[in-house]
Parts: structure tokens; C-alpha cells; sequence
């Protein structure tokens, strides 16, 4: 045979091959088009359901997940059809369960699967599959909510996922544990399986017992470390844990305050002031024996001259401006020597220097939590009022924004000055001035009266009301007036004043709104020390107060929030995170007006264990 010949023979050869394959290829996509739930459970009924056909039906259902066909999975794999399979159909058929729960985020289910589980359930498989199996497991307890159980697993398959390093899987188990309710940690140290599993407990139990203090929180750990020489996390501890015993250590020493202490601002400055003395005050003498404050007043002066003398002046941190247009140009500058948390957002959309941390009480972040609201509670799409301004802008902006991230939809935004007359507002808002002016277009056309009676828009599912207490107070009983009486109405914290007024707010019943914890829930046990440290602040106990004290928390522990994006801090106003650009946002409380009261409302994502 030539060359020529041979290489046209095997061409041809290769070319049949591959018509075959795909003929193959074509008649299993074929198969899987044909292949439903219905077919596949009466397949294996019609063959009694013996092993064999009940292996044959999980393969179907492997196939189904392939192509993506979780919802005729569950109903194949929840049907009775496998109620007297054999311990191997079982375990085959628990582990396509768990792949199908994660796909649908199907929490219930995940939890009817995961609860009988025992931790180390993934044993069960070949060798070859335990490390896919313990992940699956733990990562659909976790969706179940189950987080001790799918830290467990976690721990139990440390050895096994030896994909993950050390620290990895430490990590993995640490977040876990993290979300548990204390209880729950109690009880499952109290049977724990393992002194690997009781050690991880303890760690837990122990920073959960610690309080928010980093030095508490540092000592805990290292105490825990003295107490487990021989545990894995000891010397590889979480990264979270690792860097809060590094910078309890390394907390700044000597803090400026620079805050307008006179001047158009000195009332915010000072409540401010107040408010991060207080907690300083109110802090273990452990937590604070090195730090010391000095407070200079911004008021009349460029804030950079007053941060050269700072820094000349040997601050280690410096906390302020209060002003935005002060830390706009902060946020210009290529570097900053010494660090600054500033107590407003730049206005600027650069990044900004590293050394600079921005916190403050936005009103984007409440935004941005109004239209997440609004979609978990299945009302996408809203119509918000909103008055003129600047900050009006800046609100509009971040829920019409958030809002269409999620699928949601802002039907209309009617800007209104509290001014004018509200009742027009919310005509314009609900369409009604509309449905007027057809019916007087009518009338025109054919010559004669006709009875008429007004009609909102029928697809708003809410209302968003942005106004201050008084304005709010008129434009929510107008809604029932222009026929918006069933509608939710949902707001910021502006419509509450601060302080509870039966009489006055009783026509706020009903609206949902955001606040942050101190002005909703404040802790007893701070307000009387805070009183006791500093005169002063009786006169003073608002937001700006709760500001300046999560100022100091914040003093002490940014670094942790900037280096680690799932650490948060839970505040006064608010639960506390950190972007890596070094902007603080907070999650506030909600609550509704009840007989003229705000009432708090318990979280949303709550532990489900």
C-alpha cells in the first residue's frame, strides 16, 4: 500500500468515526429530550422497582442534572418509589439530592436531607468520591442553614479535601461556626464526636463568650492555643483569628479627633465627640490602657494644614473631617503618611488612598436596603416619593439603582417639595390626575356630564416614602385618600424622629422603615455607663452620638475589616462591613409603626437551627 493510499484509507476511517460519534451524540440527545420525570418513574414501577431498575432510574436522573433539569430530578428523586431501596440505592440516591437541592437553593429540602445526616455520612462512598461527597453535604447543610452540621462535616473531611490548604479549610470551618447560634455550638460540644471536633467548638464557644473587644477577643484565642497544643488549628488558625490576635497588638496609640468643636457644625461635632468619647470611656481598661485622644476643632480650617499639624503632632489615626467636601479632597490625594477614618463619603468616585477609611451615615446605604426590602418581600415593583435636592439625587439614585440590580422595577420617582401641596403629589404618584383628565376629555367630547370615579394605577405593589416626620405624617393618610390605603409603604429613617410620639406618629401606622440600632434598640447597659462617664452626652444621645461611638470601634478595628471582607462589626448604627476601597456600610435595623410606636422587627436572615 502507498503512503498516499494509507493516509487517504485512515482519513476515511477517521471520518466515519466521528459520523458514528456524532450519531451516536445525536441519539443520546435525542434519548434526553424524550427522557421526563413521568416516563422515568413508570419505567421503573412497570419493573417493580428492584435494584437494578431503581440504579437504571439515578442514572436517569445523573442525566437530567447534566443538562441541567433539577425540578424533574426532585420529582424522581423525593418520589416513594425509593422508599424500600437497598442501603447502597439509598445512599446513591441522597447524593444526587444533595446536587439538586444546592442547584435549586431549595432550603427546605436541604434540610429534610441534611438533618439525619451524620456528619461523617461521606464515608459511605468510594474513596475516590468522599472528598465531593463531604463538600456536597456541608455546603447543602449550610444552605439548610444547619451550620454547625456543615462545619462538622467540614472537620470531619479535613483530612480528606486535600485540595484545600490548611488555612483554606480552617477558614471554611471558622466562617461556619461563626454563624451558629450559641446554643447550637453548646449543644453539639456537649456530644461532640471527636477532640477534633470538641477543639473547634471551644474555639468558637470561647471568641462567642469574648464580647466585640479585639483584646478579649485576642486573649481567647490565645488561651484557646494554650489549651490545644496539639490541635491543627493552633498553629494554622483561621485567617480572621490570625489577624485579630496580629492587631491587638498593633492598634493605634495616640488618636486625633478632628471634629468642629464651634461654628455652623459644633452641634454635630460635638455629638459626635461625645458619642466616641463615651465608648472609649465605657471600654475594659485592658482594651484602651495605651490609647490616648486628643481632639482638635476643624471648624475654619483647611484640613490639610490641620492634618499636617497632626501628624507632626505624632497621631498614629485620625478620625474626622465631619465635612463631605473635606474628604472628597482627602480622597484626591495619591497617599496618605498617617491613616485618617473620615466621618462622611467623598464625593469623588476615585478610589482614593489606602490609608483612608470612610464611614458615615448614608443615605445611600438606606436606599440600597429599601429596594433589597422590597424584592425579598415580593413587592419589585414600587412607586417612591422623594423630595428636590442634592441628597434627594443621591437617594433616588441608589434605589433606582439597587432596585434593577435585583429585577425589580421603580415604576416612578415624583420628586416634591414639602412645600407644595402633597395632595397633588400623590395624585401625580397613583395616575389619579390622569384618569381625572380623561374623564374630562370625555365630557369634552361628548358634550355632557358623565359619572366618574377616580382610579389609581393598578401595578404598584408599594409605596416609598422619603420625607421627614411632618411631611410623612400628611403624605400617608393622602395615600388611602387617592385610594392607596392597601398599599405597604416603606421609608428611611427620616420619618422618624427619633424619640417616641404616640399622638403624633399615629398616622404613620403601619409604614416599614429602616433606623439604625441605637435610635430602634439601644443597649441599657451602655446608656447608663455612657451617662455615668460623660455627663454631657444626656443632651446629646442621637445619631451623630451612636456615630462618634462606632467611630471608635471602628478606630480599632478597621484593619481587620478592610483585610478580611466577611468580618463585620455590630454597632450602633448598624452592622458594620467594609469594601476594599475602605468604605464602611452598614445594614440598620427595621421596624414598623405600631399605635404611633416604632416596634423593631426581628433580623431577616435569622440562624434557622
Amino acid at each position: 500500500m502507498t503512503v498516499r493510499t494509507f493516509r487517504t484509507t485512515t482519513l476515511t476511517g477517521l471520518l466515519c468515526l466521528l459520523m458514528l460519534l456524532s450519531g451516536c451524540a445525536s441519539v443520546q440527545d435525542r434519548s434526553l429530550e424524550r427522557l421526563t420525570a413521568a416516563s422515568a418513574l413508570e419505567s421503573a414501577r412497570d419493573a417493580g422497582a428492584t435494584p437494578e431498575a431503581l440504579r437504571t432510574l439515578l442514572e436517569q436522573v445523573s442525566r437530567l442534572q447534566s443538562a441541567n433539569r433539577h425540578s424533574e430530578a426532585r420529582r424522581i428523586l423525593t418520589s416513594t418509589v425509593f422508599d424500600r431501596a437497598n442501603e447502597a440505592v439509598q445512599n446513591q440516591r441522597t447524593l444526587l439530592a444533595l446536587r439538586s437541592a444546592r442547584a435549586l437553593e431549595d432550603s427546605q429540602w436541604a434540610r429534610a436531607l441534611t438533618a439525619p445526616l451524620a456528619p461523617d455520612h461521606f464515608t459511605r462512598y468510594p474513596a475516590d468520591r468522599q472528598a465531593a461527597a463531604a463538600r456536597l453535604q456541608s455546603d447543602t447543610a449550610s444552605l439548610a442553614g444547619l451550620y454547625v452540621a456543615a462545619a462538622q462535616t467540614r472537620i470531619a473531611a479535613s483530612a480528606t479535601l486535600a485540595r484545600m490548604s490548611g488555612e483554606q479549610s480552617h477558614n471554611a470551618i471558622w466562617q461556619l461556626l461563626k454563624r451558629s447560634r450559641t446554643e447550637s455550638l453548646s449543644d453539639a460540644s456537649a456530644t461532640a464526636l471527636s477532640n477534633l471536633q470538641q477543639g473547634w467548638l471551644e474555639l468558637a464557644l470561647r471568641l462567642r463568650n469574648a464580647g466585640t473587644g479585639l483584646d478579649g477577643q485576642a486573649q481567647a484565642v490565645r488561651d484557646w492555643q494554650t489549651n490545644w497544643p496539639d490541635h491543627p488549628a493552633r498553629d494554622t488558625l483561621p485567617g480572621e483569628l490570625s489577624l485579630i490576635v496580629t492587631l491587638s497588638a498593633e492598634r493605634p496609640e495616640s488618636i486625633a479627633l478632628a471634629l468642629p468643636q464651634s461654628g455652623r457644625l459644633s452641634e454635630a461635632g460635638q455629638a459626635v465627640r461625645d458619642g466616641f468619647l463615651a465608648r472609649f470611656y465605657t471600654t475594659p481598661d485592658e482594651e484602651k490602657a495605651s490609647v490616648t485622644i486628643r481632639i482638635y476643632d476643624s471648624a475654619d480650617r483647611e484640613f490639610d494644614a490641620l492634618y499636617q499639624e497632626m501628624v507632626q503632632n505624632d497621631a498614629d489615626l485620625i478620625v474626622g473631617p465631619l465635612s463631605k467636601p473635606a474628604v472628597t479632597t482627602l480622597a484626591q490625594q495619591e497617599n496618605l503618611p498617617v491613616p485618617v477614618l473620615a466621618l462622611n463619603y467623598s464625593e469623588s468616585k476615585t478610589k482614593g488612598p489606602a490609608n483612608l477609611y470612610q464611614f458615615g451615615l448614608s443615605a445611600e446605604d438606606e436606599a440600597q436596603q429599601l429596594a433589597e426590602r422590597l424584592v425579598m418581600d415580593g413587592r419589585p415593583q414600587a412607586v417612591a416619593l422623594i423630595p428636590w435636592g442634592d441628597w434627594g439625587d443621591r437617594v433616588a439614585r441608589a434605589l433606582s439603582d439597587r432596585i434593577q440590580t435585583l429585577d425589580g422595577t421603580l415604576l416612578d420617582i415624583v420628586r416634591f417639595d414639602p412645600r407644595e401641596s402633597l395632595k397633588d403629589v400623590v395624585a401625580k404618584a397613583f395616575r389619579v390626575d390622569v384618569s381625572r383628565d380623561r374623564a374630562i376629555t370625555v365630557e369634552r367630547t361628548i358634550g355632557m356630564n358623565v359619572e366618574f370615579e377616580p382610579r389609581r394605577r393598578q401595578d404598584i405593589d408599594a409605596i416609598v416614602m422619603v420625607a421627614s416626620p411632618d411631611t410623612a405624617r400628611q403624605l400617608k393618610p393622602t395615600f388611602a385618600f387617592y385610594y392607596g390605603g392597601d398599599l405597604p409603604v416603606y421609608a428611611p429613617s427620616t420619618v422618624y424622629a427619633g424619640q417616641p410620639d404616640a399622638n403624633r406618629d399615629s398616622d404613620l401606622n403601619g409604614v416599614l422603615f429602616t433606623d439604625i440600632p441605637w435610635v430602634l434598640d439601644p443597649p441599657p447597659a451602655f446608656q447608663s455607663q455612657a451617662t455615668d462617664a460623660l455627663r454631657s452626652v444626656v443632651r446629646r444621645q442621637g445619631r451623630l452620638f451612636a456615630l462618634g461611638a462606632d467611630a471608635w470601634r471602628l478606630a480599632m478595628e478597621a484593619h481587620l475589616l478592610r483585610n478580611l471582607p466577611e468580618a463585620q462589626v455590630g454597632g450602633l448604627t448598624g452592622t458594620l462591613t467594609m469594601n476594599r476601597d475602605g468604605r464602611v456600610q452598614r445594614r440598620q435595623q427595621w421596624a414598623i409603626f405600631e399605635n404611633g410606636r416604632p416596634r423593631a422587627l426581628p433580623e431577616l436572615e435569622s440562624e434557622t437551627e
